[in-house]
């Protein structure tokens, strides 16, 4: 598959087949996926990969989404969740703990973004679909998972092969994104 293909076809999936996806291959796409621009190298980005249903259904419960109730069908049809982390005060940051730049903590954000991404184009490579959802409560899911004290949440990414075609919605032209100065 070209780049361009999958950047194009890749969607946001929330409708999965029952089969969990291998891990040999879901191995193969953090095997690349590591491969993710990072702030100077830090490659702050790590993965934890959910298939516990108490912990999926957990997930779900809106408790750890601030009652935000919309992602719930996509984690519960999910046969697995791919947990986004990374290193916290590294990306962005000196040594000494200050800001490297006005972003500030941006960075963080912006690793995970790229890493993210990255992961996702590798799972459509291979017929899995994903979805990125970003509204979560950091603290209590980090607490859920028993992560370190150093370690945050980019991102919650249920997972699984496609359940159904996604159809591509409407983009903005060219014209509407792109302008010169």
């Amino acid at each position: 598959m070209e780049l361009t293909q999958a950047v194009k076809e890749r969607r946001s999936v929330r409708k999965y087949e029952e089969r969990p996806v291998p891990h040999e291959v879901i191995e193969e796409i953090i095997e690349a996926a590591r491969y993710a621009p990072s702030w100077k190298n830090t490659e702050v980005p790590g993965f934890v990969l959910v298939e516990s249903p108490e912990l999926k259904s957990k997930l779900a419960s809106g408790e750890y989404s601030f009652g935000f109730t919309f992602n719930r069908k996509a984690l519960m049809n999910a046969p697995q969740v791919m947990i986004l982390t990374y290193k916290k005060g590294i990306s962005g940051f000196e040594k000494d703990g200050s800001y490297s730049t006005p972003k500030g903590e941006f960075w963080e954000a912006f690793d995970c973004g790229s890493s993210a991404q990255t992961f996702c184009l590798l799972a459509h490579e291979r017929g899995i679909g994903t979805v990125i959802q970003g509204y979560f409560d950091d603290a209590k899911l980090a607490k859920l998972l028993e992560l370190p004290e150093n370690i945050g949440v980019g991102a919650v990414i249920p997972m699984g092969y496609i359940g159904e075609d996604n159809k591509a919605p409407r983009r903005k032209e060219v014209s509407e994104l792109l302008s010169y100065k």
